[in-house]
């Protein structure tokens, strides 16, 4: 099985924090006990497991699951969003990347273009930062440990002096009562002034986040112009959504 998926399986089998022997994790993704105890050795290197004798123990327990843990998980349907997304841009645009895991699988797909972008995390700065025909335009601000997004005064100044043509907006969170949510009320704020920058708004939400709402309000749906989903998001969400002017693209 690929090493993506088998690292999915294993985070998501860990999730409720209990000890979980390695032959159990062996025969859940169907590999030998050798190459398990490789995977966990990648996770616990980036802080997703603990490993202890003959098992491993998932430190997925707080609300928002690691950028480490996202980068991993549902890797497929990102890459897919993210491709849709790119086509939705034009070559000469200027475009606000938002935080976030999705967002760093669209900067991948953005390499080869010609656009200004700015983005809101570190993650996708490195991305494009060799990009031969992207302007990289960046907010300043503090950054977030993990995440490493902007954040603070300087960063939500950035959008006082700029406008952009698109914003490619993240969540953490989506329903049609609450809108898109975050997380970290700091990050909160930047998307904020982000949409308030941007004259058109392509949400790139995959479908594990409907139904669900974080802390933190960052905007109604009816800001978003354009969300790019999977197949797989609910069949009542999205007819919600179309009825609130949400043009709803399924990938």
């Amino acid at each position: 099985m690929d090493v993506v998926w088998r690292h999915e399986a294993i985070l998501e089998r860990l999730r409720g924090g209990e000890r979980v022997p390695v032959g159990t994790l062996a025969a859940l993704v169907g590999a030998s006990e050798m190459t398990v105890r490789r995977d966990l050795d990648v996770l616990e290197r980036d802080g997703l497991v603990r490993r202890v004798r003959g098992a491993a123990v998932g430190m997925l327990t707080g609300e928002e699951t690691p950028y480490a843990a996202r980068s991993r998980q549902r890797l497929a349907v990102k890459r897919r969003i993210a491709a849709a997304v790119a086509n939705l841009l034009d070559d000469g645009e200027t475009v606000v990347l938002d935080s976030g895991s999705t967002a760093v699988e669209v900067a991948r797909e953005l390499i080869d273009r010609r656009l200004t972008v700015l983005p809101l995390s570190l993650h996708a700065v490195d991305v494009l930062r060799n990009a031969p025909h992207v302007r990289l335009v960046l907010p300043g601000g503090d950054t977030r440990p993990g995440e490493l997004a902007f954040g603070g005064p300087l960063t939500e100044h950035a959008f006082e002096v700029m406008r952009f043509d698109t914003m490619v907006l993240g969540s953490c969170g989506l329903t049609t009562r609450d809108g898109v949510s975050a997380h970290d009320l700091t990050e909160g704020a930047v998307k904020r002034a982000a949409i308030r920058a941007s004259a058109r708004v392509i949400a790139a939400i995959d479908s594990s986040k409907f139904g669900r709402t974080a802390f933190g309000r960052v905007c109604p749906v009816g800001d978003v112009d354009v969300l790019v989903t999977d197949a797989s998001a609910p069949a009542d969400e999205l007819h919600r959504l179309r009825d609130a002017g949400v043009e709803v693209r399924l990938v």
